[in-house]
């Protein structure tokens, strides 16, 4: 018996690599989406059913959910990836702009989820799999909404899996540190149109900017997304998966100092990170 696996926002990055991945196993059929299907049609090729799913448009992740359903009864894994970075700092940044934010990173993920469990419980098995971000358990300035969004899908994935464990759903956490997709540039894209460049933080924001760009090209602080989709692969066959997947050493390395030495001394490594903002 195969597995239908449902995959939010696979156009690039994690979500590409992942369908792509699961795609080459015989027990998992995939259900590639997107807002756009004709942006994954090479993922039809690898042999992915595709769809049209927006995670913000409530009929369309019905229609999505309901096309798994008629085929398999119900959808055995859904991984709950489509998201992305809208920073800024909490004064300066527009407030239409964290609202869809949150709709994508959090209520499109939580939608998806109420969606799909139904099914599930009926079935007395499924994996939800959210991908989060180490941004969900320390937050670096300049990013406060988007780490915001991810430390509510922190909150989230901690209910859910305790609630849905007696139906025979197991719940993980996926948390990527630095992966190097487009999500760094639509970051400091957002981060560049959040304030003018004479502003009150026109030095931090431009301080940011730079390490955000420094970060990402450095090989030893980030990973491909294949890296990522290793993970997620192993959360969604392995027998008794983890709550919890950090990857990247550099992400384990951060989430680890931040909770052993506290806030005070995390804050004292951010004013060396950000010297002369």
């Amino acid at each position: 018996m195969t597995t239908a696996v449902l995959i939010t926002g696979t156009s690039s990055g994690i979500g590409r690599a992942t369908a792509e991945r699961l795609a080459a196993r015989a027990d998992v059929t995939v259900y590639a989406t997107a807002r756009r299907p004709e942006t994954i049609a090479g993922l039809a090729e690898a042999g992915a059913r595709v769809l049209a799913l927006d995670v913000t448009d409530d009929a369309s992740m019905r229609a999505a959910v309901r096309a798994v359903e008629a085929e398999h009864g119900a959808v055995g894994a859904l991984v709950n990836n489509a998201g992305y970075g809208e920073y800024g700092t909490i004064e300066e940044t527009g407030l239409g702009g964290v609202r869809r934010q949150f709709e994508t990173n959090v209520f499109g993920l939580a939608r998806m989820t109420q969606l799909v469990l139904p099914g599930m419980r009926t079935a007395g098995r499924g994996r939800i799999v959210n991908v989060g971000s180490m941004g969900g358990r320390i937050v670096f300035p300049a990013g406060g909404y988007y780490h915001a969004s991810k430390y509510a899908v922190e909150a989230l994935t901690d209910a859910l899996r305790f609630e849905v464990a007696p139906f025979g759903i197991k719940v993980s956490l996926i948390e990527p540190g630095l992966i190097r997709t487009s999500f760094g540039e639509t970051a400091a894209h957002s981060l560049a149109g959040s304030a003018g460049s004479a502003g009150p933080y026109a030095a931090l924001n431009a301080a940011a900017d730079r390490q955000m760009a420094a970060s990402y090209r450095n090989a030893a602080l980030s990973a491909p997304p294949e890296s990522v989709a290793k993970v997620i692969e192993r959360a969604v066959t392995a027998g008794r998966p983890r709550s919890r997947y950090v990857v990247t050493p550099a992400a384990r390395a951060l989430i680890h100092t931040r909770r052993l030495l506290g806030a005070a001394a995390f804050d004292a490594y951010l004013r060396m990170q950000f010297r002369g903002a």
